[in-house]
């Protein structure tokens, strides 16, 4: 038997964390017990070292079993009397103070008193030797995909993938989105900025943002839509060292819990305190002049009462350098438990002011599957804004600082209730309330590519007179042939707002768990919209503003095309104020039916109101009257007159799963669900009225040995009412219709020797378009494929830990991802060509406080994109196009302490 192997089987059929005294045989005094755990193995070991008494207990009596969480003072028969309520286990204690659980049907564990000491046996097992493909129990509880009591993963009849602080830590995403790609299933486009990213799932089809997509924060959402028109919700939470874990379920139960949204749920899971005073500080920086501070504490405030506070300031230019400081911001996230003898209360809070660049598509070459750097235009750190481009006034006469970018300035609070008003029945209560601004101020690429300026000139009407410099205003050395490109100042504020309240009963009556809740959630939002406001600059990086003016080939005029830089005014305003309400009832049920068997259902009743007031615009306005200033005509101008729109629906979701478990640790699953997603504000504003239908297949195989863990999925998802927006030429453009979509998800990893460790990932997905319109219904795009989704995807990160000296080691690892060829637009004319991404890094621990980590990030400074020119429709050609890459290579050093 191997070390290892050996300490592995003992820990689980004999915990001895205390000496027994002479002072058993008194009454016990009692002692405070926190055990979160909902296995019963390791529920039990944690009352063992929480109380101090011996529990002896072999493999085979608590395999399978859970247990409820336990927080009070109890003397440790009082504890243990209530992890064992429900199940078919009794103990008895032996003269020597040990408590031996055992079955009621069989015979405890014996146990012999040798030198003084307890010496602890079992009957069977004990004398077993290790066979490293036998099965070894999970204990990945996760609360996601539940009602809110938690399930072991391996019992889950649903996909979830479950992210530790340690995989989020060597994963070193470079935003909140950015973290998601490493569930299987999603495609996560971060290419825009640390905000403003795109997140698809399960081919759910969509124009962009992340329009299938709930983030919960403790278990509770923080804003309920999940998509509003520049808004995802990645915008309102960062990743830092306060997090203890990120769990994603994709499609499972996601439309009966949290706010009923199909698709994809993602739980951020904050670290709490323990009984001893600890804390990490760590700062980072890079290789592009970005520095990072993150710190957290945490430990007790009394015998019953934990807290953790912590977060993170960062500030730089970014990746994508505009000369000016681009990314700043930071943080704050506390907690505090106060735990009571049926129960606990958790109150959290979350300030968060952070905003970045906003990353829009840069000039690259295109020829075929071929994608190059343009005309010296680093595809991996260029950018539009510069200096010259930070500050600007609109013909509205707003003012603008692209400084300001895109990201949040909001507060986040909640608590959470967990009460066992009976031994059979609890309460639980989430609540969560968000408040602030999400606002967008960004730098726009039109749909025409670089041209020279006689070409722009040409397009006009006219031929060039004049090109000069808006900084210093000398002329352009060779007017007709500098390449210039339209590029919008678009303008977006939003002030939001949320409640949200899920209530919760739980009944546990035999073999069934039965759960019946209250959902209520009300939110609003703001807007004040100005898009368009193009202005002329040079098409090269930090680009500079430009004058020109053209005489008009028909009318002989001479034409002023620009106003310092402006080439046009707003192409399209928002002023409205939106409100949301949501209240639902859901019932559900898991029924043991036996042992290895377990089935669940439930329905869930939703009613959805909005309401909303929006200004009119008035388009085509020539704001001076002046057909000869070019810059301001066409424009649209909110007119003082008011619209409103009302909608009231009611929709019913239902799910039915099925999880059998052939071992403990080698289970199936199956589950149908039917899901509904409402119209939100945007989808009104533009008419678009449908509440969408999802009804989603899926069959999964779960199995964790002791040298591997392989999870593999298949689904079938069936869409009616689809409606999705892009915003072309400044305004929204709809698609309506439906769409299928079938794939097969594979996680897992293989832990080739104690050193090495292989995880890896992939999906593989065949989703189309069926029945579906554009154009005002006119273009039938039925058999197309759902864009910005790729066939195949997948991900492989091999590791290689060794110890150095007494207490540290060296961890080397490397990921290599594969995204597949997809199409940026629904007409499929845009092709996105596959490309693969390597990443490595290596993290030192120096000793058991000092961390060293280096990363590196695309490190074949590859030129992948991840999105065509949305604003315009059809084939952009080959040659120059606009498109977003990701990022180029980068490097980032952090050094952390531990305390």
């Amino acid at each position: 038997m191997r070390p290892m192997s050996f300490v592995r089987t003992l820990a689980l059929c004999s915990v001895a964390l205390g000496a027994v005294s002479p002072a058993l045989a008194q009454a016990e005094s009692p002692v405070v017990v926190h055990i979160e755990q909902r296995n019963l193995g390791q529920a039990l070991t944690q009352l063992a070292r929480q109380s101090g008494r011996q529990l002896i207990f072999t493999p085979e009596a608590v395999r399978g079993k859970r247990a409820l969480p336990l927080h009070g003072s109890y003397t440790p028969e009082q504890a243990l009397n209530r992890l064992l309520a429900g199940s078919d286990l009794t103990y008895q204690q032996t003269s020597g103070g040990a408590l031996v659980v055992s079955s009621r049907t069989q015979s405890p564990p014996t146990q012999a008193t040798r030198g003084g000491a307890t010496a602890a046996t079992t009957i069977a097992p004990a004398q077993q030797t290790f066979d490293p493909d036998e099965p070894t129990e999970i204990d990945e509880v996760i609360v996601i995909g539940t009602a809110g009591a938690g399930i072991r993963r391996q019992d889950a009849a649903f996909a979830v993938t479950n992210l530790s602080s340690e995989a989020i830590s060597q994963a070193a995403p470079s935003s909140t989105a950015d973290l998601f790609r490493l569930v299987p299933g999603v495609t996560a486009e971060s290419s825009g900025g640390q905000n403003g990213a795109n997140i698809f799932v399960r081919g759910y089809p969509s124009g962009g943002d992340a329009e299938y997509v709930t983030l919960q924060t403790q278990g509770v959402p923080f804003f309920p839509p999940s998509t509003l028109s520049f808004l995802e919700n990645s915008q309102l939470i960062r990743i830092d060292e306060t997090l203890k874990r990120v769990e994603a379920v994709r499609g499972g139960t996601s439309a009966l819990f949290s706010s009923g949204q199909p698709g994809l749920t993602v739980n951020f899971v904050q670290r709490e305190g323990g009984p001893e005073f600890e804390g990490l500080a760590k700062i980072s920086t890079t290789d592009y002049g970005d520095v990072r501070g993150d710190a957290y504490v945490s430990g007790p405030l009394g015998p019953d009462t934990t807290f953790m506070v912590g977060g993170y300031y960062a500030g730089g230019p970014g990746v994508r350098d505009p000369q000016f400081t681009a990314e700043r911001g930071g943080q704050i996230t506390a907690n505090v438990r106060h735990r009571f003898d049926n129960g606990s209360l958790l109150v959290f809070g979350r300030y968060l002011n952070d905003h970045g660049q906003w990353l829009l598509p840069i000039p690259v070459s295109q020829d075929g599957d071929d994608i190059s750097e343009w005309n010296g235009f680093d595809a991996g750190t260029g950018t539009f804004a510069g200096n010259e481009t930070r500050l600007s006034v609109l013909n509205d006469g707003s003012r603008v600082d692209l400084a300001d970018g895109r990201g949040s300035d909001i507060v986040n609070f909640g608590a959470n209730l967990d009460f066992d008003l009976t031994d059979n029945i609890s309460v639980r209560n989430r609540t969560s309330y968000l408040s602030g601004s999400a606002n967008t101020f960004g730098m726009v690429p039109g749909g025409t590519p670089p041209q020279t300026a006689a070409a722009y000139a040409a397009s006009l009407g006219g031929t060039l007179t004049s090109l000069t410099y808006v900084n210093g205003g000398g002329a352009v050395a060779d007017p007709a042939n500098q390449l210039v490109i339209p590029v919008g100042v678009w303008r977006v504020e939003k002030d939001i707002e949320s409640l949200v309240n899920d209530l919760a009963f739980e009944f546990r009556a035999g073999s069934h768990t039965i759960t019946a809740g209250l959902y209520y959630a009300q939110y609003s939002s703001d807007d004040r919209w100005n898009l368009g406001n193009a202005q002329l600059l040079t098409a090269e990086p930090n680009a500079r503003r430009l004058d020109m003016t053209i005489r008009n080939t028909a009318t002989t005029a001479l034409q002023q095309v620009t106003r310092a830089g402006f080439a046009s005014g707003s192409t399209f305003n928002v002023n409205a104020t939106y409100d949301g309400r949501d209240t639902a009832f859901y019932l559900t049920d898991e029924w043991k039916v036996t042992p290895e068997l377990t089935l669940d259902g439930g329905v869930r009743y939703q009613n959805h109101q909005v309401d909303g007031t929006l200004e009119n615009n008035t388009f085509g306005v020539d704001t001076d009257a002046n057909p000869d200033t070019l810059f301001n005509n066409n424009s649209a101008v909110l007119n003082g007159t008011f619209s409103t729109l009302t909608y009231d629906g009611d929709e019913t979701s239902w799910t039915l799963g099925a999880n059998y478990a052939f071992t403990p640790s080698l289970s199936a699953f199956g589950r149908y669900s039917r899901g509904h997603s409402f119209p939100f504000f945007d989808n009104l504003r533009d008419g678009l009225r449908q509440t969408q239908k999802v009804d989603s297949y899926e069959a999964g195989l779960k199995a964790s040995y002791d040298r591997v863990d392989l999870y593999a999925t298949v689904f079938r998802n069936e869409f009616e009412g689809l409606a999705t927006t892009v915003i072309t030429n400044g305004a929204p453009i709809a698609s309506v219709g439906g769409a299928e979509t079938t794939g097969v998800e594979l996680e897992g990893q293989i832990r080739a020797t104690e050193a090495i460790n292989i995880a890896f990932s992939g999906t593989w997905l065949d989703a189309s378009y069926q029945d579906f319109f554009t154009d005002g219904g006119t273009t039938d795009l039925t058999g197309n494929t759902v864009q910005r989704q790729p066939e195949w995807q997948g991900r492989i990160t091999p590791s290689w830990t060794v110890p150095v000296g007494e207490t540290g080691q060296i961890s080397l690892y490397t990921t290599l991802a594969y995204v597949g060829d997809r199409f940026s637009d629904v007409q499929n004319q845009q092709t996105l060509p596959a490309f693969y991404k390597w990443d490595a890094g290596v993290t030192w621990d120096v000793n058991e406080r000092i961390q060293v980590q280096v990363t590196g990030d695309n490190l074949t400074d590859e030129i992948g994109l991840t999105e065509g020119n949305p604003r315009t429709i059809g084939s952009q050609g080959s040659g120059v196009i606009l498109a977003r890459p990701i990022l180029g290579r980068s490097f980032r050093l952090s050094v952390g302490y531990r305390f």
